[in-house]
């Protein structure tokens, strides 16, 4: 009897190590990320510098469920080109369109290239994560969330919840499986004097809101007019051909010159030149 419970034993702790060995690895987490209970609504991961909290379901959660990161090494980069290029300004704010659970958000806070952030996000589920990862990692005196989209008018917005990927959330319906609720809207420069902003203090605009872009851009006139360093996620796939070319000529009455990042690297030219041919690229205009 005491052999037999002695072997229970052994072969319990031998089945608890090797199952953290392997949940240990980026395979091992991948399959337990992907077969978490749908009755488990959020994670908190320690990444390493914060913490995140996430949703299990979501793509963007077991990314970071995965990886320890999502997407950080676009923040990196775009901090790298902003200082080679002398763009990062002493004291400046970072406007943030598009700050989902909080990621880049985070990131950029932690870099503290800017004293202060303003994150707008209209996704509910998204701005109630963005708000905990904010307040755990203590990062409140610099960031300030704003739980609106950004268009031309003030109001209220159809938008569309993305089942499967809080990520791809947006003004603009992308399949039949959507769950459409009505958000807050207001213009870029409404967000901005309802938080005490003014557009001079704005250091950089980052904008990724899921194809809805040439109509959040057209509400920051002052900005654009300023030549604000402008880091965007161009999505011709969203706005159509025609679409794409009248969001180059608006955006090229403002900016000369750009930076387009291409999987083979970054890649310096004009504006009015963009690669409207491509379905999706991040853009930074330069000023």
């Amino acid at each position: 009897m005491l052999a037999m419970k002695s072997w229970k034993r052994w072969l319990r702790k031998w089945r608890i190590r090797t199952a953290r060995r392997l949940l240990g690895t980026r395979i091992g987490r991948e399959l337990l990320v992907n077969s978490v209970s749908p009755k488990i609504l959020s994670m908190t991961a320690d990444c390493g510098d914060h913490l995140m909290t996430f949703s299990p379901h979501d793509y963007i959660g077991r990314k970071i469920y995965r990886k320890g990161h999502f997407e950080r090494e676009n923040v990196d980069r775009l901090l790298s080109v902003l200082r080679r290029h002398g763009l990062l300004r002493d004291g400046a704010v970072l406007l943030e369109l598009g700050g989902n659970i909080g990621t880049q958000t985070i990131y950029f806070a932690l870099s503290k290239a800017f004293r202060r952030i303003v994150t707008v996000e209209p996704d509910p589920r998204n701005f109630s994560l963005l708000q905990t990862n904010i307040a755990q990692n203590r990062l409140g005196d610099v960031i300030t969330t704003v739980n609106s989209a950004a268009g031309e008018s003030q109001g209220t917005l159809d938008f569309f919840l993305h089942p499967d990927n809080h990520g791809k959330s947006s003004a603009l319906r992308q399949s039949d499986r959507d769950i459409e609720i009505k958000v807050p809207v207001k213009p870029v420069t409404a967000i901005l004097a309802d938080v005490g902003v003014t557009p001079e203090e704005i250091g950089l605009i980052w904008m990724d809101i899921e194809g809805y872009e040439p109509v959040a851009a057209r509400s920051m006139q002052p900005l654009l007019e300023r030549r604000t360093p402008f880091y965007m996620e161009f999505s011709p796939v969203f706005y159509g051909a025609a679409g794409s070319r009248d969001f180059v000529a608006h955006l090229a009455r403002f900016y000369e010159n750009c930076i387009v990042f291409l999987e083979s690297g970054p890649i310096e030219m004009k504006v009015i030149d963009m690669p409207i041919d491509l379905d999706q690229f991040d853009v930074l205009l330069l000023p």
